[in-house]
């Protein structure tokens, strides 16, 4: 793991429990090729986890909650 990816990483994501999420999901996509990387790599050795900090630290990756009326209202409508 590149530490100068994850420090940037933390500035944009500063919940380490969210930035292990987010990061881990993005990591896994880009692993089983389910979608492709949205920065180019200045490291050829990068791993999937590498390139997913770089594109938190980067601002092309964020995340956000959904909240509790959003979600009573979609189990409303069942």
């Amino acid at each position: 793991m590149n530490n100068e990816y994850l420090e940037r990483a933390k500035q944009r994501i500063t919940d380490p429990e969210i930035l292990a999420v987010v990061v881990s999901r993005r990591a896994k996509q880009l692993a089983k090729k389910e979608s492709r990387p949205m920065v180019k790599c200045p490291d050829p050795d990068a791993t999937p986890l590498d390139i997913a900090l770089l594109e938190i630290a980067e601002g092309l990756l964020s995340y956000e909650f959904e909240d509790e009326e959003a979600k009573d209202e979609k189990g409303a409508g069942k």
